[in-house]
């Protein structure tokens, strides 16, 4: 039984699905906790959390109600990338994980 040759032309309506699948894909409206995502970080919205402990549930609440898409704690000593990300919380804590700070950059 003689084999077909491969047609590359056969594949293109799976292709143009798959690119236009691609581009219709947006980004969820929530986080991973079911949260609002955020947009622009607003640091000064987020300094009621200073002096509270870390909890993965205080650093969800003060990105929420930072409006940042993400955040991160900073930890004393810890080496961190410094590029700028206008939609990232930074919370600073101490050694005992309490926050002395709460940043956008």
């Amino acid at each position: 039984m003689p084999l077909r040759p491969f047609r590359t032309w056969s594949l293109l309506p799976v292709g143009a699905l798959m690119l236009l699948a691609g581009c219709a894909a947006t980004p969820p409206a929530t986080g991973p906790t079911g949260a609002p995502r955020g947009d622009l970080c607003n640091a000064q919205a987020a300094q009621s959390f200073v002096g509270q402990n870390s909890t993965a549930k205080v650093v969800e609440a003060a990105r929420v109600k930072s409006g940042a898409l993400m955040a991160r704690i900073l930890r004393p000593g810890q080496m961190v990338t410094k590029e700028y990300n206008a939609q990232r919380l930074n919370l600073e804590v101490d050694a005992n994980g309490r926050i002395v700070a709460a940043r956008c950059w």
